[in-house]
């Protein structure tokens, strides 16, 4: 959800809680008057809460629906045809010694890993701390982070070293490390080591 609407839902709520508080003054001052202390009090606590409440439950579906958001645009930038494409030539293209690798990458090999870099660091962005929790996208998303971040990383390591930029694609690095926190967790059991198909799909 767009932040314009976020206020509007915040300003909403919070307009609500103010206009319930100032009713209760009004209806606590009338009923103290006429000795009815207990049920005043009583019944400026329900209010207060309900308001607290209903102000709880509008930020709520804020989230959500933000959630919502995110989830669509990571699914729609991992998911793309050339993203599928991009990756499925790294996994059967890509050697694991970047030494020797790189001398013999052609032009579609380098395309395939940038491409598949940068929308790692995009994903990276997507999903900073705070904008969504990890248990929501990495049970579906964590496969292909895990296996693109498994064939780059020597590469990655070995451009730093060469071009002497410890932050070359550093955020992608950061969202693979979070990923392999999660899979830790969640998949403890799995030791299976990746197994490169020649003609996945």
């Amino acid at each position: 959800m767009k932040n314009k609407e976020f206020r509007k839902t915040l300003g909403i709520s919070a307009s609500i809680f103010v206009i319930s508080l100032a009713t209760l003054i009004l209806v606590s001052t009338f009923w103290k008057d006429h000795g009815l202390e207990s049920v005043s009090a009583a019944v400026a606590a329900a209010a207060v809460f309900g308001a607290a409440y209903f102000a709880y439950q509008e930020l709520s579906e804020v989230a959500n629906t933000r959630y919502m958001d995110i989830a669509d645009r990571l699914f729609r930038e991992l998911d793309s045809p050339e993203n599928i494409d991009a990756r499925r030539h790294i996994f059967q293209n890509l050697t694991t010694d970047p030494g020797k690798g790189l001398k013999h990458l052609k032009q579609a090999d380098r395309d395939a890993m940038k491409n598949v870099l940068n929308s790692l660091d995009h994903v990276a962005f997507l999903t900073r701390p705070g904008w969504i929790p990890d248990d929501l996208i990495m049970p579906w998303m964590h496969p292909m982070i895990a296996k693109s971040w498994e064939k780059l990383e020597p590469y990655v390591l070995y451009e730093r070293e060469r071009r002497n930029e410890p932050y070359f694609y550093e955020h992608a690095e950061e969202l693979a490390e979070r990923c392999k926190k999660w899979r830790k967790k969640n998949l403890p059991e799995d030791k299976r080591k990746t197994k490169w198909v020649g003609d996945a799909l």
